[in-house]
């Protein structure tokens, strides 16, 4: 018979299919059965709307056969099966989708029927590792049965041929190996075992296939005598359900108990712990998907490292489309694991058309709200395993803030945990703004490196003798996601280290104003001694017990210096605007005026000794330490 040439652009397109469409060879094994379970869908469908009974799915198995010295893989069903026109329809035309319009046809909604596939396009993948492709297909209630057969792009042949009962049988004559590639691989067992359980475990249909097995001969352990000896062990093959078939985020979930969730869990991401958080959850509407998240007890080794590939499992209908979906993720939730299943996204879509894809970025939307809502839920109601995980995930969420220059502090703010002054443990920022004085203007935050130290900081003095609470920030993303918020339900964050605390009376700022005024000279005399060091030299009335301490004019605060400071590659370290704020109530400044203008030399190494401790205060290098060693020991030898 004379070859048919495809109607469709013929051997361009059918190029592009399978090298641009599909960039995963493997998944044609997964086309072939999505195309297999429609088929089988379409007559069970069928036979129910003539009001036939007695189908049991049982017996509308899948059949993978391989044969490694013929180097042929056959995909064989039970299904509606195909007629010699509908071979011509659905695989002599590119991307003409039989399923689609079954689907189209019948008005079908998900429920007991699920199309999965777009037969026509999904077909094509099998010339990723065929290079013959035989289709022998015998529709349901027909006699006759046809075979369609391709070498690829070049076109087809239709021709009549036998087949006992109705259904379709696809071979693939496999293409020879190359240095690159291995296509004897998609012959082994082992790989056909593994390729159906990733991708089509949950098909609804049995898949079979024979499947090797080793025994011990029956009393071969035992010589003629009766003593024991090494047992004879025989090769045997069997045929096999492969795929599970029943997907555990479609099951009710009072018919799931919590020990199949762990263990499903721990079993599908490779985790040895439970999950601090199970959520399963069923959406129907602008999207319509199944969703099975876990929140995990602990970060993966590589969690914090550019190794680290985040992302949920999708599928559509049961079939795999993509380990790790990223899109259905945003970066600070990266740290959730699971699944989503919808029927409304098709199969034959690659990773570059996901991206664009509307359903997706609705199901993403909905997603994210659904997992605020449950880490909300987990702090109210079980705070320890909150704590727990937030103190292995909080960094991403607080990152979260800073890298979309807060326009996701409306879905973290809430999520965000601090250890504060008042409180030594973990407070949210409800709970702190709860506890605020009816007087107090700004929630009152302090960066260092541990707790221990931010609770002797004297920038911290007065606050806390006023009973103001101040939040202990001791990561080094803290201070740039505050900034980056900038307040909370309408207080503003202010730095304990900040020129203005709010908690100054005027007549305070008016008497630091009168002492500054005449020691106008005595300041100036000292910011000249320290030259570029410092910014400025001021008086203040922040601390209690200190003689000094260093703040920062501008946008970039000590600790920002330190940080930015700390990171590779950076050429130019960035610097705060330093200033050595001096204790107006303190004997040291007393001394300081005394020296001045009699004793400018010894006031020079008061000015030195002061900026340095204010430097080891906020736990800074000290620039030259030698120097400070010798003018401490001068002053003691006085």
């Amino acid at each position: 018979m004379a070859k048919k040439q495809f109607k469709a652009e013929s051997k361009r397109l059918l190029e592009l299919m399978i090298n641009s469409i599909y960039t995963n060879r493997e998944i044609f094994l997964r086309e072939l059965i999505s195309n297999a379970s429609d088929a089988t869908d379409k007559l069970y469908y069928n036979a129910l709307k003539a009001g036939q009974s007695g189908l049991s799915r049982e017996e509308l198995f899948i059949d993978i056969t391989a044969d490694r010295e013929a180097r042929t893989l056959t995909i064989s069903d039970h299904g509606c099966g195909m007629s010699k026109d509908e071979l011509e329809q659905n695989l002599g035309t590119i991307a003409k989708s039989g399923s689609l319009a079954f689907k189209k046809e019948n008005e079908l909604a998900e429920g007991d029927v699920d199309i999965i596939g777009q037969f026509g396009v999904g077909f094509y993948a099998a010339f990723m590792v065929a290079k013959h492709v035989t289709v022998v297909s015998r529709a349901a209630g027909s006699e006759e049965a046809w075979s369609w057969a391709s070498d690829g792009a070049d076109g087809y042949t239709v021709t009549a041929a036998e087949r006992a009962e109705a259904g379709t049988t696809i071979t693939l004559q496999l293409k020879d190996n190359t240095e690159n590639e291995n296509y004897d691989e998609f012959l082994q067992e082992y790989r056909l075992r593994s390729l159906i359980k990733k991708y089509s475990d949950y098909i609804r249909y049995p898949i079979k296939m024979e499947v090797s097995h080793s025994r011990m001969v029956e009393d071969s352990d035992k010589d003629a005598d009766g003593n024991e000896k090494a047992p004879e062990y025989e090769e045997y093959t069997e045929v096999e359900t492969l795929n599970s078939m029943v997907p555990i985020w479609k099951k009710n979930k009072k018919d799931v108990t919590e020990e199949e969730y762990n263990e499903f869990y721990k079993n599908k991401f490779g985790d040895y712990e439970n999950p601090l958080r199970v959520v399963s959850s069923s959406v129907e509407g602008a999207a319509t998907y199944h969703a099975l998240l876990f929140f995990p007890a602990r970060a993966p080794f590589n969690y914090y490292s550019r190794d680290y590939e985040k992302g949920l499992q999708l599928y559509s209908s049961g079939v795999l489309i993509m380990d790790k979906c990223a899109d259905l993720l945003p970066d600070y939730f990266s740290f959730v694991r699971g699944l989503v299943d919808s029927p409304d996204l098709s199969l034959n879509i690659s990773r570059e058309l996901l991206q664009h894809d509307r359903q997706l970025k609705v199901i993403a939307t909905s997603l994210e709200k659904k997992i605020k809502s449950e880490l909300l839920n987990l702090l109210k109601n079980d705070r320890e395993k909150y704590e727990q995980l937030f103190k292995a995930f909080g960094l991403q969420m607080k990152f979260g803030i800073y890298s979309t220059y807060g326009a996701a502090k409306d879905v973290l703010s809430e999520l965000l945990l601090y250890i504060t002054s008042a409180e030594q443990k973990l407070s949210t920022l409800d709970e702190y703004v709860d506890r605020m004085k009816e007087e107090q203007k700004y929630i009152y935050y302090a960066c260092g490196e541990s707790v221990a130290k931010l609770a002797v900081l004297p920038q911290n003095e007065r606050l806390k003798e006023q009973g103001y609470e101040v939040l202990y920030l001791t990561d080094d993303i803290d201070e740039f996601t505050l900034k980056a918020m900038r307040d909370y339900k309408g207080k503003e964050f202010r730095s304990t280290s900040d020129e203005d605390l709010g908690i100054d009376t005027e007549e305070e700022k008016e008497e630091i104003k009168k002492q500054a005024e005449e020691s106008k000279d005595l300041l100036g005399f000292l910011k000249e001694s320290l030259g570029e060091k410092v910014t400025d030299v001021v008086l203040t009335s922040r601390l209690k017990n200190c003689p000094v301490c260093l703040t920062a004019k501008g946008g970039i605060s000590l600790e920002m210096e330190k940080v930015l400071g700390a990171m590779p590659g950076t050429e130019e370290k960035v610097k705060a605007q330093r200033v050595l704020e001096i204790n107006a109530a303190h004997p040291v400044f007393e001394t300081l005026k005394a020296l001045y203008p009699a004793n400018e030399a010894k006031l020079k190494d008061y000015a030195e000794i002061l900026y340095t401790q204010a430097l080891l205060i906020e736990g800074m290098p000290v620039e030259d330490p030698v120097a400070y060693t010798s003018a401490v020991c001068n002053l003691m030898t006085l």
